[in-house]
């Protein structure tokens, strides 16, 4: 296996109000096809959505965002789309939607190690700042 494989990610943003077009980044889906690794993590940071939208239905947004990581991991529990394969599981849950639940354009990567370039990503597009340069 190369030490460097390409990756793919997008991320994942609520917007709770699709016309207004504001939104938060809640997470980010990588695929990487060389290690055949198709992840996603999702943190809602609850106060800074109900300070962009104080009447957004919370529960009902963090049960559309835990099917995301179900269906990046795919079988039966995913559903329909759970059972296609990876790769076209990647391009169903980056297509674009004018929903409450979008993701931002895709774009590409090199990584050792897929699960700390997600991790890398979660840092860098969805947290908070540290502070740290």
């Amino acid at each position: 296996m190369p030490a460097h494989s390409s990756f793919d990610y997008a991320v994942i943003r609520v917007v709770p109000r699709v016309e207004r077009e504001e939104f938060i980044n809640v997470g980010v889906i990588l695929y990487c096809l060389t290690r055949r690794v198709l992840d996603a993590r999702v943190e809602l940071d609850e106060r800074r959505l109900l300070a962009l939208a104080p009447d957004a239905d919370v529960e009902l947004i963090r049960s559309h965002l835990a099917s995301i990581p179900r269906i990046c991991a795919g079988g039966k529990a995913a559903g329909p789309i759970g059972q296609l394969p990876q790769k076209e599981r990647f391009h169903w849950l980056v297509a674009p939607r004018s929903t409450m639940l979008q993701t931002g354009p895709v774009h590409s990567g090199l990584c050792e190690e897929p699960a700390k370039a997600l991790e890398h990503l979660m840092d860098r597009m969805v947290r908070p700042p540290t502070g740290k340069p």
